[in-house]
C-alpha cells in the first residue's frame, strides 16, 4: 500500500520511524454529470473572478478571507515556518483506557507502518506495551495543512491511528431529544429486551452494501443493452399504533425468522447476507418464505384459538403417543 505520509512516533524520548498509510478505502460508485440532451461532460473550471478568464493550477494560491473580504494571501512558506512540532511528528501525549474516546469523535483511520530495519524494534515495543496495558495512545500530528488529534491502537500486530476530531468539534445535542416526557412501562422494555435477544448479534464481515451491489446489476445491465429489472418493492405494512403490539409483533416475526430445530432452539443464527441482494435485483430467491409464511399462519391460529384449544390439542397429541397404530400425523391436521 502507498504511504501519504512519512514521519515518526515521537514517545517520550524514543523516536520510531513510521510511514501512514490509508487504513479504509471507499467502494461508493461515482457518477459524472452530463448534459441530458447529447450526453456531453458537465466539467468545472477555475476562472478569476477579476479577469474573467481560467487560470492554470500553478496560478492558484491560498487566502484567508477576513470579515470585511479582504484576501489575505498565504504561502506554502508561510505555513512551513510555523512553529508546529508535530510537523513531522505523530507525538503521544497521553495514555488513557479506550472507554474515555467517544465514538462522536472517530475520524479517518490508518495504519502505521515501521519505517526501515531500525524502526522495527521500537515499533513492537510500544505495539506490545499498548497490548499489556490495554490502553489507547493520545497523539497530535499534522497533516495536510492543519494539526490533529489522534488515538493510536494495536489492530492485529499492527499499530493503527484514528484521526479524531477537536473537543470543540463537537455539537452538543441540545434540542435533538424529544421535546415531550415520555414514560415507558417495564413490559415494554421486557419486550425490547426479548427482540434484542431474539435478534442476537451479527459477524461484521458478513454486513455488505446491497445498495451497491444492485447498482452495479443496474450497470452491467444499461451497458449490455438490456432493460434492468425492476426491484421489487417491500409490501407496505400496516401502521402500528400501538407500542406494545409492534414489539410483539417484532418478537414473534425475529423469532420465526431465526427458526431452527426444537433441539437447538437456543441457538441464534444469522439470516443469510445474500438473501437481502437477491430481492433487489429482482432474481428468484431460494430463501424460505414458504416456510415462515406457513410458521405465521400457525402462530396467527394458534394465537386465535384460544387457551380451549390449545388444551384440546395437548390432549390430543398425548393420546396420539399412546396409541402407537395410530399416526400423529393425521391428529395434527384434524386438530
Amino acid at each position: 500500500m502507498r504511504s501519504i505520509w512519512n514521519g515518526a512516533i515521537s514517545f517520550g524520548l524514543v523516536s520510531i520511524p513510521i510511514k501512514l498509510v490509508n487504513a479504509t478505502e471507499s467502494h461508493s460508485i461515482s457518477f459524472r454529470q452530463i448534459h441530458t440532451e447529447d450526453g456531453g461532460r458537465i466539467r468545472y473550471r477555475k476562472v478569476c473572478e477579476l479577469e474573467d478568464r481560467e487560470v492554470a493550477q500553478a496560478e492558484i494560491g491560498k487566502a484567508y478571507e477576513d470579515a470585511d473580504g479582504t484576501m489575505i494571501p498565504i504561502t506554502d512558506e508561510d505555513l512551513a515556518q510555523l512553529p508546529i512540532p508535530t510537523a513531522k511528528t505523530i507525538e503521544i501525549v497521553a495514555f488513557v483506557p479506550a472507554d474515555r474516546i467517544d465514538p462522536l469523535q472517530m475520524d479517518a483511520a490508518y495504519y502505521l507502518s515501521a519505517n526501515g530495519v531500525p524502526a522495527a524494534k521500537p515499533y513492537t515495543l510500544l505495539r506490545e506495551a499498548l497490548k499489556r496495558s490495554q490502553k489507547v495512545a493520545i497523539a497530535k500530528y499534522a497533516l495536510r495543512g492543519r494539526e490533529r488529534l489522534g488515538m493510536l491502537r494495536v489492530v492485529d500486530d499492527v499499530i493503527a491511528m484514528h484521526g479524531l476530531l477537536w473537543p470543540d468539534e463537537i455539537r452538543a445535542p441540545e434540542g435533538v431529544a424529544p421535546d415531550t416526557n415520555v414514560t415507558v412501562r417495564d413490559k415494554e422494555l421486557d419486550l425490547a429486551d426479548a427482540l434484542m435477544d431474539t435478534l442476537g448479534e451479527v459477524d461484521l464481515a458478513d454486513l455488505h452494501d446491497d445498495y451497491r451491489e444492485a447498482v452495479e446489476e443496474m450497470i452491467t445491465a444499461k451497458a449490455s443493452g438490456e432493460q434492468p429489472s425492476p426491484s421489487p418493492s417491500p409490501a407496505p405494512g400496516a401502521k402500528v399504533l400501538d407500542l406494545m403490539a409492534a414489539l410483539e409483533k417484532s418478537v414473534r416475526e425475529a423469532q420465526q425468522s431465526r427458526a431452527t430445530d426444537p433441539e437447538t432452539k437456543a441457538e441464534v443464527r444469522p439470516l443469510s447476507p445474500r438473501a437481502t441482494p437477491k430481492q433487489a435485483t429482482g432474481k428468484k430467491s431460494t430463501s424460505t418464505a414458504p416456510k415462515k409464511t406457513t410458521a405465521k399462519k400457525s402462530a396467527a391460529k394458534a394465537t386465535a384459538s384460544g387457551t380451549t384449544k390449545k388444551t384440546t390439542q395437548t390432549t390430543k397429541k398425548t393420546t396420539a403417543k399412546k396409541t402407537p397404530t395410530k399416526k400423529p400425523t393425521p391428529r395434527r391436521r384434524t386438530a
